[in-house]
Formats: structure tokens, sequence, C-alpha cells
């Protein structure tokens, strides 16, 4: 029993795959070798830059550094971030001088994304028993997923990066 290797062609026993990508079913698997990189028949060049990567997940990532960095912070409107995952990141980390603090900063990121209207589908619904949770303005621990894949996230920096990387969604905020 076995299948072509979805990114190099190369017809693979079951063996030659994880479990997670024998699970993927034929015509999406991707053998060890191409997984585990050690299959260095196929190089991933950037077109701006011309650097090489090993994996198409190495290029994604090394592509962001060739963004134009024109995306404010929602809070204090500084223009200098390549992606809204950045400005959230930004704000998140409490060194946004528009709202100082961790935990402040969560729940007024917390409360933006619930007054934005196409942030809606990616609010994870409140509890039916919240046990006197979330009446206080307080955040959910896990507020935000994604319904494409339904992966949760603690941070709304996480959603906005993994939609950028995993469903190509660069811009689901609008401010």
């Amino acid at each position: 029993m076995g299948r072509y290797c979805s990114e190099c062609n190369d017809w693979c026993s079951r063996e030659d795959f994880s479990f997670n990508q024998w699970k993927k079913g034929d015509g999406y698997s991707r053998c060890l070798d191409c997984t585990q990189g050690n299959n260095n028949t196929y190089s991933y060049e950037c077109h701006k830059c011309y650097k090489t990567f090993d994996s198409q997940n190495s290029l994604n990532m090394h592509m962001q550094v060739h963004r134009p960095r024109n995306v404010s912070c929602p809070i204090c409107g500084d223009c200098r971030f390549r992606s809204g995952a950045n400005a959230v990141q930004h704000v998140e980390s409490g060194y946004c001088s528009g709202c100082k603090g961790r935990n402040n900063a969560r729940n007024n990121i917390y409360q933006f994304a619930r007054s934005q209207r196409a942030m809606q589908p990616y609010m994870t619904g409140t509890p039916m028993l919240t046990n006197g949770g979330y009446r206080d303005g307080s955040t959910p621990d896990y507020p935000y997923h994604c319904y494409q894949c339904n992966k949760q996230f603690r941070h709304l920096s996480q959603l906005l990066q993994h939609n950028d990387q995993k469903h190509g969604q660069m811009r689901m905020l609008q401010y």
C-alpha cells in the first residue's frame, strides 16, 4: 500500500509518511523526506532577493520581510507594521503608548475586536454557564477561533498570523 508524495511526486510506501500526512489522503500527503527537509532536489527561491530556502514554509515566513510597513496600530496610530498581526502584537505586548500593561491591552483588543462586524465569525461564543465570568468586562481565556479550521487562540495576533499564513487572509480588521 502506498501513494505518490504531493511534493516530490515519488511513489512511497505507507512507512514513508507520518501518520498525520497519511491521514490527509492521496494527492495531499507529503513523504517524510519532504516534510523533514531531507529532499534537497527542490529549493524555494525568493523572487525579490533571490535567497533560497529548504521549504515553502520557510520561504513564506521570509516573504514577510518584503512587505511594506504600512499598517498602523489601532490604538496609538503608529504606522510602522508589516501586518495586522504585528500591529496587534505591539498592543498585546503592553508597549503601546495608548494602553499600558498586558492585561489592559488584551482587554482593549478584545473589546475592539468584538466591535468589528468582520470579526464576529472569529469570536468564540460565550459559554452557557460562565460561573460569574465575562460579565465584569474580563476577556475569556480563548476568545478567538478560526471558523475555517476551528482552531482556538488566546491572542488576536495569533489568529491574525494564522489566517495570514494558513488561509491567505492578510486584512481581517479595518481600522
